[in-house]
C-alpha cells in the first residue's frame, strides 16, 4: 500500500480534502491543525472528501472525518459529500454510521480546484494520543454500535494520557 497524504484545496468556501494512500494516525496532528484553520476561516461554506485514491482509512482519520462533517452541520451547512467507489471504504463508512453525517457517492468527481499536500509534522506521542482519543470519542458519539466498539481504547488511553500524578502507585 502506498503511504498516505492528504490533499487539500478551496474554491470559494468549498474546501477538498483528497485522501491519498493509506491514511494513518500520523497525519492526525496535522489534519486537526488544518480542519481547525478551515473552520476559523470566514468564508467556510462546505467540503467534499475525495476518497477516490484512498487505499486505506484509519479509525483516527474517520474520526477527523467525522469532526469536520459535526462541525459543517452546526454551521449550518449541507452535509458533506464523500466520494468513493472502493467496495471496503464503502463498507466501513457504512458500518460506522456515516450515512447519517454525509452523502456518499461512487461518482467520479473532477475538481477543479487545485489541491496541495499538507504539510504533516512527525507529531510527539503525547499530541498524537490526544488527537486520536479525540477522534474516537467522536466516532463513539456518532452512534451505540461504535461506542461499544471503541469504548475499551478509548478508556486504555484515557489512563495512557493521565498525568503521572493522578495515578495511583502504591510502592511501599
Amino acid at each position: 500500500m502506498q503511504s498516505g497524504q492528504i490533499m487539500v484545496g478551496a474554491h470559494e468556501g468549498v474546501y477538498i480534502i483528497k485522501l491519498i494512500g493509506d491514511v494513518r494516525l500520523n497525519l492526525c496532528t496535522s489534519f486537526d491543525s488544518f480542519i481547525d484553520n478551515m473552520f476559523a476561516r470566514g468564508d467556510f461554506a462546505g467540503v467534499a472528501f475525495d476518497l477516490h485514491s484512498a487505499e486505506g482509512v484509519d479509525s483516527t482519520t474517520l474520526g477527523l472525518m467525522a469532526k469536520i462533517a459535526i462541525r459543517a452541520q452546526e454551521r449550518g451547512c449541507q452535509k458533506p459529500l464523500v466520494f468513493s467507489a472502493d467496495k471496503g471504504i464503502r463498507h466501513l463508512l457504512d458500518a460506522m454510521g456515516f450515512d447519517s453525517l454525509v452523502e456518499i457517492s461512487d461518482e467520479h468527481r473532477d475538481f477543479s480546484v487545485e489541491t496541495k499536500p499538507l504539510l504533516c509534522n512527525t507529531p510527539d506521542e503525547c499530541a498524537a494520543r490526544e488527537k486520536v482519543l479525540e477522534a474516537h470519542r467522536v466516532l463513539m458519539s456518532m452512534n451505540e454500535q461504535n461506542a461499544e466498539t471503541f469504548r475499551d481504547l478509548v478508556h486504555t488511553l484515557e489512563r495512557e494520557c493521565e498525568p503521572f500524578g493522578k495515578r495511583s502507585t502504591h510502592l511501599h
